[in-house]
């Protein structure tokens, strides 16, 4: 929203500004009568307050057309200076937060994300659906991720009881406890609602398996709720490993590789580079 209103006020600024150039522009044409081209030339040099002297106003409408610039463009020329420098420097800014938040993305996947996509993905009533859309390869394009991001919407994340290894899942998360508490610390997050989201999702997960000493007596709708904690962790980290694996594809192909040959969505994913 912040970014948004700068260029704003900088598309304003460059509107004046402009207006101001073909005012003095036409102005100096009929008042001085002077070609275009000079024109053009008395009024950036009137505006940017240089005055070489080589043109100057002879009729008392081209002396107050040149105070008129000299109030108002020098204003207009250093305010759009100044606009078009601060969003430049803010994009910059906002490109290495942006940089520094998908490292720590990247570092959720590979110490756990990943492996817990994998667990889920390994319960999922649809599985195959979800292979098949999540296959990713070196050959995809941003259309094929757009498209994967559409069939996300449309998939409800079903996991079956019966077929997830809770007490896994528990040694898992209690193993990164740590590191998912110091990423929750980094002010980056601030940038990125989705994946606070997942890892305070994940972290309520993980608060929640530890609570149980088991989970073989558990009653159903005690399963239910933990049911319901992962499908809602397992449906926002299948969303930003598809983003953050789209990232890696722009950015970083090496990483990228490894993401391919890791998928947790692939049944018969190996990390061992075939030959081809």
């Amino acid at each position: 929203m912040h970014a948004a209103k700068e260029r704003m006020r900088l598309r304003i600024y460059l509107a004046i500004f402009c207006s101001v150039m073909i005012l003095g522009t036409v102005g100096f044409m009929f008042a001085e009568h002077l070609s275009v081209i000079d024109a053009i030339y008395f009024t950036i040099v009137t505006i940017a307050t240089v005055g070489y002297g080589d043109i100057s106003p002879a009729t008392a409408g081209g002396k107050a057309l040149a105070v008129v610039l000299i109030v108002t463009g020098v204003g207009t020329f250093v305010s759009t200076l100044a606009a078009a420098t601060e969003v430049f420097l803010n994009r910059r800014e906002y490109q290495t937060r942006q940089q520094k938040l998908q490292m720590i993305v990247g570092l959720y996947f590979s110490e756990a994300g990943c492996e817990l996509l994998a667990h889920c993905a390994r319960a999922d009533y649809q599985r195959g659906f979800l292979e098949q859309r999540l296959a990713i390869d070196g050959s995809w394009l941003p259309k094929d991720f757009t498209r994967a991001q559409q069939a996300l919407a449309a998939h409800a994340f079903e996991i079956q009881q019966g077929r997830f290894d809770l007490d896994s899942l528990r040694v898992l998360l209690n193993n990164q406890g740590p590191m998912l508490v110091r990423l929750l610390e980094s002010p980056y997050l601030l940038e990125h609602e989705t994946f606070t989201d997942l890892l305070l999702a994940t972290l309520h997960l993980r608060e929640e398996l530890q609570h149980r000493q088991g989970f073989s007596q558990l009653p159903d709708s005690d399963l239910e709720h933990l049911a319901g904690d992962i499908r809602r962790v397992y449906q926002l980290a299948t969303g930003q490993w598809l983003n953050y694996t789209q990232h890696l594809l722009n950015h970083y192909p090496f990483l990228y590789s490894l993401a391919v040959r890791t998928n947790p969505f692939v049944s018969e994913a190996c990390p061992l580079v075939q030959a081809s």
